[in-house]
C-alpha cells in the first residue's frame, strides 16, 4: 500500500475558534476529514504488515492465512494503480470498525470473540479488496468467504446465495463490471451504471441505496454486516427505502434553514446504517455520549467510523435533521481531538450531563455540550424560520432546553484543569456562541419550563449519585 501522507498539521487558534463556534468553513472540514483518512491508511499499513506475518502453516491456517495474503495483495496492487478509487473503500466508514478490530486481535494474539469470529474478521479483507478492485476498473479475479448467506461488498452491495457459510466463491471482473459465481456454479454479473451504482438483472443481488441531492452522495447502509452494526443485517424493504429517502429530502431543506454549518457538515457524512431497534447502540465502540435519543428515533456515532451515523427510522424530517446535526458534532469534535488534544482528564465517570442519567467521564461531558450547543442554534434558526405555529413552538421548546443544558454545564468544562491551550480556547468559543444563542429569545415560558426541567434532572441526578 502506499504510503501514507504525513500527520495533518495542528489546527489554528483560528480554526478551533471557528469549529467550537459549531462552525467551520469548507476548507477546515475537509482538513478534519483528511487528517481521518491519514490515520485510516496508518491502520490498515499496520494491519496488512501484521497479516504478512500470519503463519500459513500453523495457526493461521485456521484464520485463512493464504486467502488473506491473496486479498492484501490484491489490496495493495489497486491502491497502487488506482488509489482514490481504492481509497474510497478503505476510507469507508465501516472500515473503520474491523481494522480496529483485527489489528487488535492480530497484535495480542487473542481474539475477542472465538476462532470463526476471527476467521471471519479475517475473511472481510477479500470484500474490500474485491470491492476496491471493482472501483478501480483493473482486472482481478479472487475468492471471497460466504458469510451469512451472502457476500457482501463494501460501498457496492450484497448477493445472497446458497453456499455454506465459510465455503468460497470466485470472483472476477475488470472495467466496470464483474461476476460472482455462487449457488452450484450460477453466475451473477454486477454492472456499474451511469449513476455510479452498481446494478444486476440477477435477483439475488441488492445494490446499496442512494441518498442524493446533499453535498455529496451519502449511502443508506442496510447490507453490512460488520462490528459497527453488531452482525448480520437484512436488506430494508423497497417501501422502507423509499421512506429513508423522502425523510431525507424533506431534512435538507430543515438542515439549511438551521444555519449554513448544519449544510455544509453533510460534506462529513458518507453513510447512514438504519437500525430496526431504537435502543440499539454501536457496538464499534461506544458513542461518545451515547446514542441520541428523540422519543423513539434513536441515533449514534463512534470514533473509529468516522462518516457514519448510526439512526433508526425516524417519524418526521425534523427529527433526522436534528439528529444528523447532534451526530455530525460528535465526528467534528473526535477529529478535532486528533489533530488537537483539549484535554487530559481521565475516564473517570463522575460528571452530572443534564441529557443522561449516569455520570458522564469529562471527554463524553465535552461531546454531549458540544452536541447539545450546535442543536440550541439548529432549533433557534429553525423557529425563526418556520410558518407552522405548532412546528415553530417546539423548535423553541428544543431551543430552550438545549441552551438550558448547555449553560448549566459550561461552567464544569470552563473550569476544568485538564484542559489544554487548545482546549481552552475551543470551551471558550462555545460559551461565546453559547451567550450569542440568547437572543432572540423564545416566547414567553420557554425557559421557565426548561430551568425546571435541568433542575428536576440535577435533583434526581444528585439523589442517585451523592457526593
Amino acid at each position: 500500500m502506499t504510503p501514507a501522507a504525513a500527520p495533518a498539521p495542528a489546527l489554528t487558534a483560528d480554526e478551533l475558534r471557528d469549529l467550537g463556534h459549531t462552525d467551520g468553513s469548507g476548507a477546515t472540514l475537509a482538513r478534519l476529514a483528511a487528517g481521518q483518512h491519514t490515520r485510516r491508511l496508518l491502520l490498515m499499513r499496520v494491519l496488512l504488515d501484521a497479516i504478512d506475518e500470519l503463519d500459513a502453516e500453523g495457526a493461521g491456517t485456521r484464520l485463512g492465512a493464504a486467502l488473506a495474503h491473496d486479498h492484501a495483495g490484491l489490496l495493495e496492487a489497486t491502491e497502487r494503480a488506482a488509489p482514490a478509487a481504492a481509497r474510497r473503500v478503505l476510507f469507508y466508514p465501516l472500515t473503520g470498525p474491523w481494522a480496529e478490530r483485527c489489528v487488535q486481535w492480530l497484535g495480542t494474539g487473542s481474539h475477542p470473540g472465538n476462532g470463526p469470529g476471527a476467521a471471519r474478521d479475517l475473511a472481510h479483507l477479500g470484500s474490500l479488496a474485491v470491492a476496491a478492485a471493482a472501483r478501480s476498473g483493473v482486472g482481478f479475479a479472487t475468492r471471497v468467504p460466504v458469510h451469512g448467506g451472502r457476500i457482501t461488498l463494501p460501498t457496492l452491495g450484497a448477493l445472497c446465495c446458497q453456499d455454506p457459510d465459510g465455503s468460497v466463491v470466485d470472483v472476477a471482473g475488470g472495467g466496470d463490471a464483474f461476476t460472482i459465481r455462487a449457488g452450484a456454479g450460477a453466475r451473477a454479473e454486477v454492472r456499474r451504471d451511469a449513476t455510479g451504482a452498481w446494478r444486476s438483472r440477477d435477483p439475488r443481488w441488492l445494490p446499496l441505496h442512494t441518498l442524493d441531492g446533499g453535498p455529496r452522495p451519502v449511502l443508506l447502509d442496510d447490507l453490512d454486516p460488520g462490528p459497527f452494526t453488531g452482525g448480520d443485517r437484512r436488506a430494508l424493504p423497497p417501501e422502507e427505502r423509499a421512506r429513508w429517502s423522502a425523510l431525507w429530502h424533506e431534512a435538507l431543506p430543515l438542515l439549511g434553514l438551521g444555519g449554513a454549518a448544519r449544510s455544509a457538515e453533510l460534506a462529513l457524512l458518507d453513510c447512514i446504517v438504519p437500525t430496526l431497534d431504537p435502543a440499539a447502540a454501536p457496538t464499534g465502540g461506544p458513542p461518545p455520549s451515547g446514542p441520541q435519543t428523540s422519543g423513539a428515533h434513536t441515533s449514534g456515532t463512534t470514533p473509529t467510523a468516522f462518516g457514519a451515523v448510526m439512526a433508526s427510522t425516524p417519524p418526521g424530517p425534523a427529527q433526522l435533521a436534528a439528529g444528523l446535526a447532534h451526530e455530525l458534532q460528535h465526528a467534528k469534535l473526535a477529529a478535532v481531538s486528533e489533530l488537537n488534544p483539549l484535554h487530559t482528564a481521565g475516564p473517570e465517570r463522575r460528571h452530572w450531563a443534564p441529557w443522561r442519567p449516569e455520570p458522564r467521564p469529562f471527554h463524553a461531558l465535552l461531546h454531549g455540550t458540544y452536541a447539545h450547543l450546535a442543536l440550541a442554534g439548529f432549533w433557534q434558526r429553525l423557529a425563526i424560520a418556520l410558518d407552522d405555529p405548532a412546528g415553530r413552538d417546539r423548535a423553541w421548546a428544543g431551543h430552550a432546553r438545549c441552551l438550558t443544558q448547555v449553560g448549566a454545564v459550561l461552567p464544569t468544562l470552563a473550569g476544568a484543569r485538564g484542559l489544554t491551550d487548545a482546549g481552552r480556547v475551543f470551551v471558550g468559543a462555545m460559551a461565546e456562541r453559547h451567550a450569542r444563542l440568547r437572543d432572540p429569545a423564545p416566547p414567553d415560558g420557554h425557559l421557565v419550563r426548561a430551568a425546571a426541567y435541568v433542575e428536576t434532572a440535577r435533583t434526581e441526578w444528585l439523589r442517585r449519585h451523592p457526593r
